[in-house]
């Protein structure tokens, strides 16, 4: 086995074959995404996005990971839809300390009708004109959402599957993996990048991460951005009390997604707070290109800008004065 098998980009992935990648030798496994990493991106180029909630808690949705959901008790507060002038302050104030993309969350089980999205548009509008990728995740959309958030210049859509179709359930039931299918296909078809990957220590198995790998692997095109989230728990969560993931297994995550998905940014995204550095180091080497800058995603905790500077500068890897489409 060599790199050389991993040149071209493929949609046809097989179980067997990424179970066969995902266990390699960790040594092997991680040579070979890294020659992948290095033959179609900067080798010590880190893309950075900032991630703002601007629509807070009280989401129907029952996501067991999250602390937005209506049904549990986590002490997150009930905020409504924020005002163009916040979010535009924050956005100014993400791209002084070196972001290229801003993302944009709102707890909705589905985009709103009417006035809330029209305020949304313009968010997308003001903050395009600042130069960055504008994305958001708002939940569900309808082909024309999708339509009306390309036309105002939406970069990208971040819709997660979050696990494997199996595993699904065991985490949400009141939206089905095929409702996620259909959100992501109406962001394509509208000509908005997508942002989509999943998160792992939710108590699934090795065998569900292989799957849900195969499912973003065999989407053509491979999702532009796929953000591989450690689970961050949460008081009041089903989830709070999930044993942790090992770090090693972070790895193999995101070795294996640089193999399958090559052009892709793999983004190193929540739960960075409980690796060390040597953790975060690997999952560089293995292919990672891009993490949030910011002490919170949406509502949970994230390394402050100091610290991942410290960490960057230690590693001799530097932020990306342009987002990627732009210095492709």
């Amino acid at each position: 086995m060599n790199e050389g098998e991993y040149s071209l980009v493929r949609y046809d992935w097989s179980e067997d074959e990424i179970e066969r990648i995902y266990t390699l030798p960790l040594n092997d496994l991680v040579f070979f995404s890294q020659s992948v990493h290095r033959a179609n991106h900067a080798a010590g180029a880190v893309q950075s996005c900032a991630l703002l909630s601007i629509k807070t808690g009280g989401c129907p949705e029952d996501c067991a990971y999250c602390p937005q959901s209506a049904h549990y008790s986590t002490g997150v507060s009930r905020d409504g839809l924020m005002q163009l002038d916040e979010v535009m302050e924050a956005a100014r104030n993400a791209k002084s300390q070196g972001a290229t993309r801003f993302c944009m969350g709102a707890a909705w089980r589905s985009a709103p009708q009417g006035e809330e999205f029209d305020r949304v548009l313009e968010m997308v509008r003001n903050v395009g004109a600042l130069g960055m990728e504008v994305c958001c995740t708002l939940g569900m959309l309808t082909e024309d959402q999708a339509i009306a958030l390309a036309d105002a210049g939406l970069t990208a859509y971040n819709h997660n599957l979050d696990t494997s179709p199996e595993f699904y359930g065991e985490i949400i039931t009141t939206r089905t993996y095929q409702d996620r299918l259909e959100t992501l296909s109406h962001v394509r078809r509208a000509g908005v990048t997508v942002c989509c990957g999943g998160i792992i220590g939710m108590g699934e198995t090795r065998r569900d991460r292989i799957n849900l790998l195969r499912q973003l692997a065999t989407q053509n095109p491979h999702p532009e951005s796929v953000p591989i989230n450690t689970l961050v728990r949460v008081s009041g969560t089903p989830l709070a009390n999930q044993t942790p993931v090992e770090s090693l297994e972070l790895v193999r995550m995101i070795a294996t997604a640089r193999m399958l998905m090559p052009k892709s940014m793999v983004r190193l995204a929540a739960g960075r707070l409980s690796l060390s550095d040597e953790a975060q180091a690997l999952c560089f080497l293995a292919g990672a290109n891009s993490i949030f800058l910011g002490d919170r995603l949406l509502t949970t905790p994230n390394p402050d800008s100091n610290s991942d500077q410290s960490l960057l500068s230690k590693l001799g890897l530097s932020l990306m004065s342009e987002a990627p489409s732009a210095v492709s």
